[in-house]
């Protein structure tokens, strides 16, 4: 089969709803071995104890805590018995390698950890003798300590600091957290003084009531927002489109003004040297030139902008009747509403899977000495050591395929909802049967355009690492050239998601195979460029504006609420996780809404090519799209009665002419002979 489904009829024949089956099915099975991988990798690291080291921990001599170990070839301690120390104790536990992001102490397996500060040796030597927990290495008898010369370099750093086991995680970690102050001040860089920190964790604990009402309120108004924006979609639209116009004039009239102002004014040489005139003149000139530039450049975009406007005026009266119809689709799918909070929770429970995996994998392999530290470590080598590079891989086309299962659902849900002519039939729930026909015929088409995704997306992120690790090491011409070539492929990743996004819509209708419904769909969006382009500039400003109008208002209601703390410094990071929070749950409901902006687009647009409202080819379409089709219908009608009646008009007077030119010869003839009889 081809990839463009050249094997199938050449003319689409769109039959909405009517046939259904399986779509892309090899890619499935793919993506069903692909995942099979993905499981086999955790089975690997629970089977060969990298699981068992993370959970329960281990020493720097390869022994797992908790349990009788193995002995191991080459390295000494190795092999011992710890069924009764269950914990692990690093010696210096502050001891953080910050590039690497990990403890560079060496660890012990303890059976408790030290709950009281421990100041001197005689105080390791008595909690050893105690409490049976000794926090030198195994070698030293705990009863020596004080006397021993090795104390310096296999016993902790003094003082001890009290510390307490984590849960679930055995790890001995200090109860006060300054010894990790200098970790703080390398991630949170901005912070220059411990005591803003201080006072901001302060104020986020001191308010994380207020913190957590404000991320309510950003929800409900989020959901109040996709409901309400049909009835101010038409106001917001033409005030825009009144400020982007207005403000394009203002720019270019003020830059020509500034220009002409220089012009005139800005060569006051008076009083001044020769010297210091020729200096001026050149940077009057220099300026001058550069204002010209900017007025010029200014009214050509205005012009263009002004001449886009109108040509596309009546093209923004189909986004306001889209965004009336989404409003409404929202009202009959109420569930809709609910598919961001299904999304995030299936990204979620598999990224923390995702990390859970990659950190077995950190503890999993072939035990290695470090030859800096002499701490032995476990790490993947050979083939093995690839595992890693399949597992990210599998982070990322997996997330995509989450999220195109997503896309894929909503457009099926909005498919069933603008071909029904009768909405009193839809189904129960559309939502429903829409994640059912997705199980049951479409996941080989979502596992191929995620994969899609995939293969651009993961050269950008390998490009943006790169360019991360050689910054401040590579040339000019380099880092122009890495930043070309990740911004292309940004732009490439965008323009698929778009194109996959319709292809998900065009399989929902028509039940064909990704490569067929991507084909298919391009040439519709291809036949309405200038309709796509008007949805896709105006209507996704008009939904960032409606985010901009969610962020204000959940930061404007937390000023009020916070206003009681005189302190205003400790504002500043429940604001910012409230503004983040609040975006970010903006950004996932509208998104939803822009998915279904543009599915009944692609609806809209099938069914006014194939349909014409006659007996036996009726509209789908809703009331408000129909309103939009009647009123152009008419002044298309209009424009071509006018341009009938300059046609007749033209005509007539080429029959004219010959008339015309009789009467003016008779006219002379006449002339002359009065002229005679005179």
């Amino acid at each position: 089969m081809g990839c463009c489904g050249s094997a199938e009829r050449t003319k689409r024949e769109w039959r909405p709803l009517e046939d259904r089956s399986c779509t892309d099915l090899p890619w499935f099975l793919l993506f069903t071995v692909f995942c099979a991988g993905m499981g086999s990798i955790c089975g690997f690291t629970i089977v060969t104890g990298g699981a068992a080291r993370l959970v329960f921990g281990y020493d720097s001599y390869g022994n797992t805590c908790g349990q009788r170990n193995e002995q191991i070839e080459g390295v000494r301690l190795s092999g011992l018995d710890h069924t009764d120390r269950k914990f692990v104790f690093f010696l210096d536990p502050c001891n953080i390698d910050i590039v690497q992001r990990k403890i560079k102490s060496m660890a012990l397996c303890v059976s408790l950890c030290p709950t009281e500060e421990l100041k001197t040796y005689q105080d390791l030597r008595r909690f050893a003798m105690l409490n049976g927990s000794e926090l030198c290495s195994y070698e030293l008898a705990g009863h020596k300590y004080p006397g021993l010369p090795e104390r310096f370099e296999k016993c902790p750093k003094l003082p001890v600091p009290p510390s307490k086991p984590l849960p679930v995680f055995n790890r001995c970690t200090p109860v006060d957290v300054s010894c990790y102050a200098k970790f703080a001040e390398a991630v949170v860089t901005f912070v220059g003084d411990n005591s803003v920190l201080h006072r901001l964790i302060a104020g986020v604990a001191a308010s994380k009531e207020i913190i957590i009402g404000l991320c309510v309120l950003a929800l409900v108004l989020s959901m109040i927002l996709m409901v309400i924006i049909r009835y101010i979609s038409a106001v917001l639209v033409w005030i825009l489109t009144s400020l982007v116009v207005l403000g394009s004039l203002a720019g270019t009239g003020v830059l020509w003004w500034l220009y002409i102002d220089h012009q005139l004014y800005g060569n006051n040489t008076s009083s001044k040297t020769q010297k210091e005139v020729k200096e001026e003149v050149e940077v009057s000139r220099d300026s001058g030139q550069a204002l010209l530039v900017y007025a010029v450049a200014a009214t050509v975009f205005t012009v263009i902008l002004l001449l886009l406007m109108l040509f596309m005026r009546k093209r923004v009266a189909l986004t306001i009747a889209l965004f009336h119809v989404a409003g409404k689709v929202f009202i009959h799918l109420p569930l809709l509403t609910l598919q961001p909070f299904v999304t995030f929770l299936a990204l979620l429970l598999f990224w923390i899977y995702w990390i859970l995996v990659l950190l077995f994998l950190g503890t999993t392999g072939n035990p290695v000495q470090n030859e800096e530290t002499g701490l032995t470590e476990f790490r993947l080598t050979g083939p093995l050591q690839y595992l890693t590079w399949y597992h990210a891989v599998g982070l990322v086309w997996i997330s995509e395929f989450i999220l195109a299962c997503q896309q894929m659902t909503v457009a099926g849900a909005v498919v069933t909802y603008y071909f029904t002519r009768d909405k009193n039939r839809l189904p129960v729930t559309p939502i429903l049967s829409s994640v059912l026909r997705l199980v049951r015929y479409h996941l080989g088409t979502v596992a191929k355009g995620s994969f899609i995704i995939t293969l651009v997306k993961i050269p950008r992120l390998i490009l943006m690492y790169i360019h991360n690790q050689l910054k401040g090491k590579e040339n000019a011409c380099a880092r122009c050239l890495l930043k070309t070539c990740i911004c292309c492929l940004w732009c490439l990743e965008k323009c698929l998601n778009y194109l996959n996004q319709n292809a998900y819509a065009a399989t929902a209708i028509n039940s064909t195979s990704f490569c067929t419904s991507a084909r298919d769909a391009f040439v519709i969006l291809v036949e309405n460029a200038l309709r796509v382009a008007t949805i896709n500039a105006i209507g996704d400003f008009v939904l960032f504006l409606g985010k901009i109008l969610i962020v204000t208002s959940t930061a404007f209601a937390g000023v009020l609420l916070l206003n009681y703390q005189r302190d205003y410094a400790e504002w500043l990071l429940p604001l910012i996780i409230v503004c983040l929070f609040s975006f970010l749950v903006a950004h996932c409901f509208l998104s939803i809404f822009e998915i279904v902006v543009d599915v009944l687009f692609l609806c809209f647009a099938i069914d006014t090519k194939y349909n014409d409202g006659t007996p036996g080819k009726e509209f789908f379409m809703d009331k408000a799209l129909m309103e939009f089709v009647e009123s152009s219908r008419r002044l298309e009608r209009a424009v071509e009665r006018g341009r009938c009646r300059v046609k007749e008009a033209v005509s007539e007077g080429a029959e004219m002419k010959p008339m015309l030119r009789f009467c003016s010869a008779a006219n002379t003839h006449l002339d002359s002979m009065l002229d005679a009889s005179s």
